[in-house]
């Protein structure tokens, strides 16, 4: 078995599933950094997507799952694009070189085009993305790659994931350099402070945690489905609903003021979330996720606000682990490197 990008949320924990399955003899998990952190059955190697030799990491597996994807810099989508689109292109080739007869692949809700927020669609959903966000552009275009691959490559067993947002405490710390920047402080991230909530119309979306994540890539990996899975846990996530659980209360906030300070802090290097991101977040369709019920026979153990609550917390606490993309200390003494990179610019 090969993860590609198991250094990061979903494939920690990926590997811990992995790990304690009995069918399951060894794990090679590429990365860009070796991590420190090790766990049974696993070997590390480091690989960048974009220019190295993947086939022999390839040849001889059972199965190659593709959870690699640079979220920074938003300043800078060339460079993303060359990481997560051309970089994917590297992964099929190679696959198909080394014979890997099963691929699966991390896609997203975000790969969905705009939908609704009152009923929930299917996999059989248009899958052409926000085309103004770079990751649900992205996340599309790998979509039409599958597509091809499929066609050209049909003896192998292709699955993609279309999980919702995914979280987990060790996850917190690598979440909130990716998205908030190093102006937010830790100690500011708690529950009784969060008295008010803007509830900004459209801001209605599907989480889950990280270790349900990883549950479905075990399962697609073991069990022989093909084709699209949306993966996500009750309830959905409103302003109304996380306001009840935090005790908070809402105020209704038209979307743009919203973006218009997020336009401006993105501009300025304040913040890495851009407001295209923003936009995507806002017509994000709800997932129906009965194929991955009755077909992967999976089902979360942990509800999205849970997954939320525990997120919170491991934010106040900076929490994180030994891999480079999940190490709480990566931005430096005082977050003096977060600075220096100048938020969404450079990564």
């Amino acid at each position: 078995m090969v993860i590609v990008g198991a250094s990061g949320n979903v494939g920690t924990s990926l590997i811990q599933a992995l790990s304690a399955d009995e069918r399951v003899t060894s794990v090679l998990g590429l990365a860009r950094r070796r991590p420190g952190w090790r766990v049974d059955k696993t070997e590390w190697a480091e690989a960048d997507i974009t220019t190295e030799d993947l086939v022999p990491h390839f040849r001889g597996a059972d199965a190659v799952v593709h959870l690699a994807w640079l979220f920074q810099p938003t300043h800078d989508p060339v460079r993303t694009w060359r990481t997560n689109v051309l970089g994917t292109v590297r992964i099929l080739e190679s696959i198909a070189a080394a014979e890997t007869p099963s691929l699966v692949y991390s896609s997203s809700v975000g790969a969905y085009s705009p939908g609704p927020k009152d009923r929930r669609v299917d996999e059989s959903w248009p899958t052409h993305g926000w085309p103004a966000a770079a990751y649900s552009r992205e996340k599309a275009y790998v979509e039409r790659l599958l597509d091809t691959f499929e066609l050209r490559h049909p003896q192998c067993r292709v699955v993609r994931l279309r999980p919702g947002f995914i979280f987990k405490r060790e996850a917190a710390s690598e979440q909130r350099r990716l998205f908030a920047g190093p102006l937010l402080p830790n100690a500011l991230v708690r529950p009784e402070l969060l008295q008010v909530l803007p509830d900004i119309p459209g801001m209605r979306f599907q989480a889950l945690h990280s270790e349900d994540a990883a549950e479905a890539f075990h399962l697609a990996v073991t069990k022989p489905v093909r084709g699209a899975f949306n993966v996500a846990a009750e309830p959905v996530l409103d302003v109304p609903t996380l306001a009840k659980a935090l005790g908070a209360r809402t105020v209704r906030t038209p979307r743009w003021p919203a973006r218009g300070l997020l336009s401006a802090a993105w501009h300025l290097r304040l913040v890495p979330a851009s407001p295209d991101l923003f936009d995507a977040v806002l017509r994000l369709p709800l997932m129906d996720v009965t194929r991955a019920h009755t077909d992967l026979g999976w089902w979360p153990r942990h509800s999205a606000l849970d997954s939320i609550r525990e997120f919170l917390e491991g934010l106040q606490e900076g929490a994180g682990m030994n891999t480079p993309p999940l190490a709480r200390g990566t931005g430096g003494p005082l977050r003096i490197r977060e600075f220096m990179s100048r938020a969404g610019q450079r990564p």
